[in-house]
């Protein structure tokens, strides 16, 4: 990337932003992109960076949308209707834009999801073995104090402080509505805790306790593994929060699909509301020429 799109990208990131990175991988003449032309597609549809002129930056942004909802990358065809030169790519997703000046382009488009965060409580040796398999997993983790409450889109809350703070973490995760909390604690301690803190069911319901899979763990390493083996369970039954996705309506000159925002161009009349891929097939229907799908 750029420096720029290197700067937003790592910013996003840190801030925990979902986002779609896209790059124009072939390019045919003459498409105004070339191979190496990157972009960040943002959860509202808004884009960094170019990838195409308007027509090909409105099918880039649409199927990101797509590939950002679904988790999982996506090579884009974007051709000229009635191009057949183009080399088939397998697995790739094609899109005809009978407005496209010429010229296709193949873009990879892969969405950046940001890690499951899961939050320890606790510099116990069984804290510290869950922050070690969590970093092995590829998880981010962050380390809180007992009144402190989880950030925010916390997968899981590991409470290992095995008596210190255990009821104020157990307290400030289900008020943050953390999904999965797991307590380190023996079946009598837990059941003891539990009843103290006098817990809704459906709040005992989002606490495992004991925590972890019961696999005959006893050294803190082994513990820490059955604790995140449930972890992993409980991430991968979840999705990962990402923005909503923005509507959608089919330009009614060329047939496309066009994702909405605040600068599609579009028009009201007495027969509704028309969205378009550009100035130009909304000067096509405003002039009389209708859908030529």
């Amino acid at each position: 990337m750029t420096g720029k799109l290197s700067a937003r990208a790592l910013e996003l990131t840190e801030r925990r932003v979902p986002f779609v990175h896209a790059r124009v991988v072939r390019a045919q003449a003459p498409a105004s992109a070339h191979p190496g032309d990157e972009a960040i597609v943002h959860g509202d549809g808004t884009i960094d960076g170019f990838v195409g002129g308007q027509c090909a930056e409105g099918s880039v942004r649409t199927a990101a949308l797509g590939a950002l909802h679904d988790g999982g990358p996506l090579l884009l065809r974007v051709l000229p209707q009635g191009d057949a030169e183009f080399p088939e790519t397998p697995g790739a997703r094609v899109v005809v834009n009978p407005c496209l000046s010429g010229g296709a382009l193949e873009i990879f488009l892969e969405p950046v999801l940001p890690p499951p965060l899961i939050e320890v409580v606790g510099t116990t040796p069984v804290a510290e073995a869950c922050v070690a398999f969590a970093a092995l997993l590829g998880y981010a983790t962050a380390r809180s104090l007992p009144e402190l409450p989880p950030t925010a889109h916390t997968s899981a809350v590991i409470v290992a402080g095995q008596g210190r703070g255990d009821a104020e973490s157990l307290r400030a995760a289900l008020d943050a509505g953390v999904g999965h909390i797991a307590l380190v604690a023996s079946h009598r301690r837990a059941a003891a805790l539990l009843d103290e803190l006098g817990l809704t069911e459906a709040e005992r319901a989002r606490v495992q306790a004991p925590a972890g899979l019961d696999i005959g763990a006893r050294t803190p390493p082994e513990i820490a593994l059955s604790i995140l083996a449930d972890v992993v369970r409980v991430v991968h039954a979840a999705k990962a929060p990402v923005p909503e996705r923005p509507s959608q309506a089919v330009d009614p000159v060329c047939g496309m699909t066009v994702t909405v925002g605040p600068d599609t161009p579009h028009l009201t009349t007495g027969e509704g509301e028309f969205w378009f891929c550009g100035t130009g097939c909304q000067g096509r229907w405003t002039s009389g020429g209708r859908a030529t799908g």
